[in-house]
């Protein structure tokens, strides 16, 4: 599932330390989302889509769609 982490957090000119102090997970974690290598829990999901101001369907693609 890809995912618009990167390109939202940008636009909102945050750093990914900046989206993980306020999503109480790891720089790393936030790296690895944004890279595709790890699946975010749900309740992840609903903080960062409210950290970066969108909803969870416009942060995610479903790419079977």
């Amino acid at each position: 599932m890809k995912n618009r982490i990167r390109e939202l957090r940008k636009s909102s000119k945050l750093s990914q330390e900046e989206v993980a102090k306020h999503c109480n997970v790891s720089r790393q974690t936030i790296n690895e989302i944004e890279n595709d290598k790890y699946d975010p829990t749900l309740q992840l999901a609903f903080n960062l889509a409210s950290v970066l101001n969108t909803t969870v369907d416009e942060l995610f693609i479903n790419e079977n769609s």
